[in-house]
């Protein structure tokens, strides 16, 4: 339970049930469950087959396929702290067992192996010769080995230090199962040796950072790549590779959201550029062609000003800075101090420290105010033509971690983490750094008061700080300290300026750590935490928290905001997540013992995806609830060659988000949405998108009337596709509406706002005009199918009777259906070629009035009175031939009820 970090798994080539795990176990500290574990029923039971010490974990393993009672494993001595990674220990070792794991023999300087103490290593077994092993061994002697006896003797043959960059990271090595003198070493670029690891040639792949390689034993031409940029597959040995635009794997830093509308998601990709993404987009989902760069790098924050979402702020690691103008897609260098972005210096050498995501923030009171954290706060009021230094030093300024043996020149130690300014008092400043400091200011950075926590360990991660909404000496803080070894979960608020501070941290487990907190501007006490598995909720300022999950994957949730009524999160894995409306949760939301149906949030008429694209044509009617993936992952690619596009986001549904409450299950219920004057508009029933089961549902209503009547059976009249979508209810213009639900012998009523795309210059009083239009078309479509309904009815009512005055009337009514409809299509794309009748021409002209916002033009009313007038006199001519059939049928009662007429 205790293992955290898993290495390898190999399952032994005939007896699936035998299992074998190199179980590193925790990254940042000694634990007792580390080593070699088998388990010989399929994992339900396992025993630890080889350990060394709490320091050394096992970090590879390969077991003979031909004799899988011969094993290698690698164990590595590892600590990684915030400061430092120590690769290299006297537990490192490779050893090999020859029963299946029940003993173990360490190979070492004896056997031809470099001396300890040793780092990393990755270990190979080629099936395609009795005896070869390969190991990468990170040592000053290190390289590439090989074996040709099964590991009793060992020499260096590959010393290519291009293949084995940053041995701490990589040392993956792996043996082609068909051809004993080729094999793979991977690291930042894809390596394959064909002379037994003596030479190197570097294959070319979608993305950088190679971690892992399966190649299939019984065709080594078909392997799949695991890299920093997700999975990528080839068929033919590497020469061409799958993309990886198709998984939405992004690591995501920091997230924003802009004041557009619809309003557009920022953060820093890991090992990739800075992404704006669209939360909708207008076409049917959010493709790579509307995301761009906003400049900085991979790992920093994002700031875009509110009054100019043109205007993007972004920084990556050792201080770089830029500012982005969308207009001329170009991203100037703002750096507070350009040297920071120098190479090769000691953290103590550099003058301003810069962590690898350090703090860019916009004053909430003025946009023109910048703030950015090194050790120091730093302000400027010129978008970063000139800056300030606002702070003391915020750190604990402790050399001797400083320049200890860090994991890359880009890291740095001791830095400001996270800043915040008070939404309510200007001047009001909160800063926090990644060694556990918590300092305030009340004027402006003249003054700094240290206000630690008494409860927040030293040298833990201030991740984030979230000034209060609501308290002007109310903040609220999260920090972590996972990589000292400690999981437990770090919160904390305050509400007098951080003289004192309360522990909130009840309803978390103790060993899934804090990464951030935030507050709803709109509900006092309404909290959103994100952890390194998901994501608490708490509905009474941190008292207690609840796992708020649903559909979202269990991953890191690295920062979220809290957008309008929409809920936008960063996680580090599974890239950007959206929930679309968390209205329900501003309101009572206690468990209710009455059905309750909560009030929506206002909603804009869009139009995703064109006239007709929203669900439901009977209205808009569709179920369902939870987050939604809105971000496809932009990768780099190669000068001259095209991404390609395979995924796309998810848009957010369009219509009326409406929320309803079952403390039981309940009958068949009831959902009708009604005019200001009471006119039912539209109504639903029962079925999967009106749920009866306890709990919450959510109901998206799409905004439209009811949808004209359909001909009963299968129909070709309308041709294609469009003439489908011309069988959708109209949009509703900008107002009030009511929502009524019947849950037994209880109606339950909320309004529901509806108004108009801002971006548009359609007067509401034209938008009513179209609606009052395409309700006429639609109403007189629904007359005219249900006409041809009730004729197809009596139709072969006469011909199970036959005689004279049957076969007239009978050819009647197919002289009225014929002018209706088109009888003779037999496929679709008859229409194409066929006479276009009544119907058809209604569909046509309906799908026109409604492809855009606006009131009908004078060409499109003249034709639709002309069709109006037409179709009174067809449906006439059509009532005169029912009534005639209906006598020779001896009809006496129940006249054609007008409700199916409409």
């Amino acid at each position: 339970a205790d293992t955290r970090h898993i290495g390898r798994i190999s399952v032994h080539p005939t007896d699936p049930d035998t299992v074998y795990v190199a179980a590193l176990g925790h990254a940042h500290g000694p634990n007792k469950e580390r080593g070699v574990y088998r388990s010989r029923d399929g994992g339900a039971t396992w025993k630890r087959v080889l350990f060394k010490s709490e320091r050394a974990g096992a970090v590879d393993l390969s077991l003979d396929p031909n004799n899988p009672r011969v094993i290698f494993a690698a164990l590595w001595h590892v600590l990684r702290t915030p400061w430092s990674i120590a690769s290299v220990g006297p537990d490192a070792g490779l050893y090999r067992s020859t029963d299946g794991g029940d003993t173990w023999t360490e190979l070492g300087e004896a056997n031809g192996l470099p001396a300890k103490p040793l780092g990393r290593m990755g270990v190979a077994v080629s099936p395609a010769r009795a005896g070869r092993v390969y190991a990468v061994v990170e040592s000053p002697e290190g390289g590439v080995f090989r074996s040709d006896d099964n590991g009793d003797s060992w020499d260096r043959v590959g010393t290519d230090r291009t293949a084995r960059e940053r041995d701490y990271y990589y040392q993956h090595i792996f043996a082609d199962p068909q051809d004993a003198n080729t094999m793979w070493l991977l690291s930042g670029g894809c390596f394959r040796s064909i002379d037994g690891g003596r030479t190197y040639e570097s294959i070319p792949t979608p993305h950088a950072d190679h971690h892992d390689l399966w190649i299939d034993p019984r065709d080594p031409q078909r392997m799949i790549l695991g890299c920093d940029g997700g999975a990528t597959a080839t068929l033919t040995g590497g020469t061409s590779w799958s993309p990886i635009l198709n998984q939405a794997t992004a690591e995501i830093y920091h997230v924003v959201a802009d004041m557009n509308v619809p309003y557009r998601v920022y953060g820093a990709q890991q090992d990739n550029s800075t992404i704006s993404v669209p939360s909708r987009s207008m076409a049917s989902g959010i493709t790579l062609a509307e995301c761009y760069d906003v400049g900085g790098g991979e790992s920093g924050y994002i700031a875009v000003r509110a009054d100019d979402p043109n205007t993007v702020f972004a920084g990556s690691y050792l201080g770089v800075l830029t500012r982005y103008d969308h207009r001329t897609r170009q991203a100037r260098s703002i750096e507070v101090w350009p040297e920071a972005s120098a190479w090769g210096l000691e953290t103590s050498e550099v003058k301003e420290r810069f962590p690898w995501t350090f703090p860019i923030i916009l004053s909430p009171h003025d946009q023109g105010t910048l703030y950015v954290g090194s050790q120091h706060v730093h302000r400027s009021r010129d978008e970063g033509r000139t800056w300030q230094r606002i702070s003391p030093d915020l750190t604990r300024n402790d050399k001797k971690v400083m320049d200890d043996s860090v994991a890359t020149e880009r890291e740095r130690y001791c830095t400001v983490f996270s800043i915040a300014e008070s939404p309510l008092a200007e001047g009001v400043l909160w800063a926090g750094s990644d060694d556990g400091l918590v300092h305030v200011s009340r004027d402006g950075g003249k003054k700094w008061a240290k206000v630690t926590p008494p409860g927040l360990p030293q040298w833990a991660m201030v991740t984030a700080i979230e000034a209060s909404p609501f308290e002007e000496g109310g903040a609220y803080v999260a920090a972590t300290k996972y990589r000292l070894d400690d999981f437990r979960p770090y919160l904390f608020r305050t509400r007098d300026y951080g003289r004192t501070w309360t522990p909130i941290t009840r309803g978390i487990p103790v060993d899934d750590f804090t990464r951030v907190i935030r507050a709803d501007p709109v509900k006092q006490g309404l909290l959103f935490a994100g952890t390194e598995t998901g994501l608490y909720v708490s509905f009474d300022d941190g008292a207690r928290w609840e796992r708020f999950q649903s559909n979202l994957p269990v991953v890191a949730i690295h920062d979220l905001q809290v957008k309008d009524t929409d809920l936008v999160l960063a996680t580090h894995g599974r890239s950007f997540w959206i929930l679309d409306d968390i209205t329900p949760l501003r309101q009572d939301f206690a468990p209710a013992t009455k059905p309750q149906l909560y009030a929506p949030r206002d909603t804009i008429l869009f139009r995703t995806g064109g006239a007709f694209a929203q669900r439901g044509g009977k209205g808009g009617g569709d179920a369902g609830t939870g987050y939604r993936a809105a971000f496809t992952q932009l990768m780099s690619w190669r000068p001259g060659r095209e991404p390609k596009l395979l995924d796309a986001g998810q848009n957010p549904p369009d219509g009326v988000l409406l929320y309803y409450w079952l403390p039981k299950a309940a009958g068949t219920l009831r959902l009708s949405f009604h005019s200001a004057d009471g006119k039912e508009i539209v109504s639903f029933e029962g079925g999967a998108a009106l749920p009866a089961t306890a709990g919450l549902h959510r109901f998206v209503w799409g905004t439209r009337a009811r949808g004209a009547t359909r001909i009963a059976g299968p129909d070709l009249s309308l041709g294609g596709g469009g003439g489908e979508r011309g069988l959708g209810g109209p949009l509703v213009p900008p107002g009030t509406y009511g929502a009524r639900l019947k849950v037994g012998t209880q109606t339950l009523t909320q309004d529901v706002l509806v108004s108009a795309d801002p971006r548009g210059s359609v007067s509401d009083a034209e938008l009513e005009k179209q609606y009052a239009l395409l309700t006429r078309l639609r109403d007189c479509l629904s007359r005219v199918h249900a006409s041809v309904n009730e004729i197809r009815v009596l139709k072969r009512r006469l011909l199970t009777i036959g005689g004279a005055q049957a076969t007239a009337a009978l050819g009647r009514l197919e002289r009225a259906e014929a002018k209706l409809v088109q009888t003779k299509a037999a496929a679709r794309r008859d229409s194409m070629i066929m006479a276009t009748k009544l119907n058809l021409k209604l569909v046509g002209l309906i799908t026109k009035i409604a492809g855009a916002d606006g009131a009908p033009t004078g060409p499109e009313t003249q034709v639709a009175d002309t069709l109006l007038k037409r179709a009174a006199t067809l449906i006439a001519s059509a009532d005169e031939a029912l009534g005639a059939a209906a006598k020779v049928l001896g009809s006496k009662s129940q006249p054609r009820k007008k409700a199916a007429r409409r």
